[in-house]
């Protein structure tokens, strides 16, 4: 396929670097099976002086593009041509500085502010992503395409997949996906195939399938997505006045996000477009704590790319030995296997990273505190407010530091949790309807 473009794919491991053409649809590197990088020779593509020129694109609303909160910043990842983009909107998203959940945590009133991915198309943060890779589908020809999910994931690639003609396949693990989420996926006419197995099991299994008939991944193993990604990180800044904050807060799931922000960070930096990059902080569900552990405990780190594969292998064989499957409320990063480890390693280097898992307890009770003080998000997103508390508690984060934490989904994604949270009474912050008998007077005296 003769199409150029100044992009082009390289394998992440230092002792490959394989290079690939963009036209090439590939999920792992051929040559030694590691992470892909979509990479730019910056020189020949025509990025503006100041982040703050591509803030004169809302003036285009009228072109998709343009009203796109992915390609609005188009040149920051510019690997397929116009014709190829697709988009319904996605990206209009809002920054939320936060006055009373700020002040509850003790922190500077002005300092907290919530980036809310709860508005996008499908109600997650996944539609940044999609509407890149779905680009990138549509570039090299694909016809059918396929995910595992834990339930945004899903919601997202249906909606895309419908809108631009792909067929779609969905892979769940049984009982373990918020049924809100998997209505979406259902509603945009996905084949939904449940698994007997957990997200790990479904994950192996889609790459399987995506080889065998030549399917086109959407998993965030798929480094398309995580351009379009790097762009919440965009709009932060954009609704910062252009201005880094000195914190990006981010729940760890499969790592997608917080990989894509530390590439966001370090390309800008690059070009000259910031200059200083934000710290970052990822927080795991103790349910679901790979990260963490590996981390903090194995003492697992980037080491400029020469990753100690095994410390990797080796917790990994335990977690088989032991049967080990996570457990958490927040099934969008109910995940023990992150396909995003090593990129993720990175960012925690790039973004000189933290790592904290918080309780489903926790968890809960930030998501509660959100709901009634905020916008409301999904029980994964709520991990960031948990632990930012803890973060401020230890003195990582000051009080008086500009702290930004994402909010990945809208609260009816799951809704079961909010609703078993408040009517049975589960923490600090329920609210649960009060019962009343069909009498004026009686009613009266309940009203606050």
């Amino acid at each position: 396929m003769a199409m150029k473009t100044a992009a082009f794919q390289k394998c992440i491991n230092p002792g490959c670097g394989a290079q690939f053409d963009c036209t090439e649809s590939i999920f792992k590197c051929p040559r030694c099976g590691d992470l892909l990088d979509i990479q730019y020779n910056w020189d020949e593509i025509a990025v503006p002086k100041k982040l703050a020129e591509f803030g004169r694109r809302w003036a285009n609303r009228d072109k998709p593009p343009d009203f796109s909160g992915v390609w609005r910043f188009r040149e920051l990842l510019d690997f397929c041509p116009d014709e190829h983009k697709i988009t319904i909107g996605e990206g209009q998203t809002i920054l939320q500085q936060n006055r009373p959940i700020a002040q509850h945590l003790g922190m500077k009133p002005d300092r907290l502010f919530l980036q809310y991915e709860g508005l996008n198309p499908s109600g997650s943060f996944k539609d940044n992503g999609m509407t890149a890779a779905f680009s990138h589908a549509k570039m090299v020809g694909a016809k059918s395409c396929a995910c595992a999910s834990t339930g945004n994931t899903s919601a997202s690639v249906a909606l895309y997949a419908q809108s631009c003609g792909l067929k779609c396949t969905v892979f769940i693990g049984s009982g373990r996906i918020a049924f809100g989420k998997l209505s979406q996926a259902m509603d945009y006419g996905a084949q939904t195939i449940q698994i007997q197995g957990d997200f790990d099991d479904c994950m192996k299994q889609v790459q399987d399938v995506c080889v065998e008939l030549g399917l086109y991944l959407l998993n965030s193993l798929n480094p398309f997505r995580l351009e379009g990604q790097k762009t919440i990180m965009f709009r932060i800044i954009e609704a910062l006045g252009w201005q880094t904050p000195d914190w990006i807060v981010v729940p760890g799931g499969n790592l997608g996000n917080s990989s894509a922000f530390g590439k966001a960070f370090a390309e800008l930096k690059q070009l000259g477009l910031i200059d200083r990059i934000p710290r970052m902080a990822i927080i795991n569900a103790t349910g679901a704590d790979t990260l963490t552990d590996l981390v903090n405990n194995r003492k697992l780190a980037w080491n400029g790319g020469q990753v100690d594969q095994k410390i990797i292998d080796d917790y990994y064989a335990d977690l088989t030995a032991r049967h080990f499957s996570p457990h958490t409320c927040a099934s969008a990063i109910e995940i023990s296997r992150p396909v995003n480890l090593k990129k993720c390693l990175r960012a925690i280097d790039v973004c000189k990273g933290i790592v904290r898992a918080v309780t489903d307890e926790e968890i809960c009770d930030a998501k509660a505190l959100i709901g009634k003080f905020g916008l409301g998000c999904e029980p994964a997103s709520a991990a960031t407010v948990a632990g930012l508390k803890h973060l401020l508690a230890e003195g990582i984060i000051a009080k008086e530091e500009r702290v930004a934490c994402v909010l990945t989904g809208h609260p009816l994604k799951d809704p079961n949790v909010t609703v078993n949270y408040h009517k049975d009474r589960q923490g600090q912050f329920s609210n649960p309807p009060l019962s009343a008998p069909n009498d004026l007077q009686e009613i009266i005296k309940l009203i606050r």
